[in-house]
């Protein structure tokens, strides 16, 4: 998972209106470059999505389920065929689910108590959320003292030109989530709109 999320570098976080929504952004997103997507749970029909995405995604493409609130959901997504799983806080049933299944897990974490726990339980990376309205870049970097070499995905109110002060204040990769999938641009379905936002994003993210 480390290995992937760094060669990565941006995570599409998507949450789209409708099952087609979803697969018609990821495979847009997928031809404008992006190597990582996060389905979230809180798209209608997430798990009819990500079975679909899974048989149509290029091989290369990293196919994950986020917002997974409890291992039950986790299991679900699993199933459907998500890579790895993401939650916005750290759940500890999600986790055991996760190494009983041999599953990469990123679980939310904020501060240093959280991260400890995290890392205690076995997770190889965490997501820091929210990233952006939590401190940034210097938040990252002070967090990192402490804890140097800490896997971390940072997620949250990023805009794409930020992303290359996250990954030089040592994040693995970065998520983005409008700026790949303008909302205006799901709600019509307009696929060429989402990857041209997707290269223009990748683009200032410098991936």
């Amino acid at each position: 998972m480390v290995a992937a999320l760094q060669a990565a570098k941006v995570v599409g976080v998507l949450r789209a209106p409708s099952a087609q929504a979803a697969v018609g952004a990821a495979l847009a997103a997928a031809r404008g470059g992006l190597r990582a997507v996060e389905l979230t749970f809180t798209t209608p029909g997430a798990l009819e999505a990500l079975r679909e995405l899974r048989g149509r995604l290029p091989g290369d493409v990293l196919l994950g389920a986020g917002t997974v609130m409890n291992a039950r959901q986790g299991l679900a997504a699993l199933e459907a065929g998500a890579a790895f799983l993401v939650s916005p806080h750290l759940g500890e049933d999600v986790l055991e689910l996760c190494r009983a299944r041999g599953a990469p897990y990123v679980p939310g974490v904020l501060t240093p108590t959280e991260v400890v726990r995290a890392r205690g339980l076995g997770a190889e990376v965490v997501k820091l959320f929210p990233a952006g309205s939590s401190g940034g870049v210097p938040y990252l970097k002070d967090l990192l003292g402490p804890f140097p070499g800490l896997p971390v995905l940072a997620t949250g109110g990023i805009k794409p030109s930020e992303v290359p002060a996250y990954l030089g204040a040592g994040a693995l990769a970065v998520g983005l989530g409008s700026n790949l999938f303008p909302r205006a641009a799901l709600e019509k379905g307009d696929w060429a709109a989402v990857e041209a936002a997707t290269r223009r994003a990748l683009a200032e993210a410098g991936v």
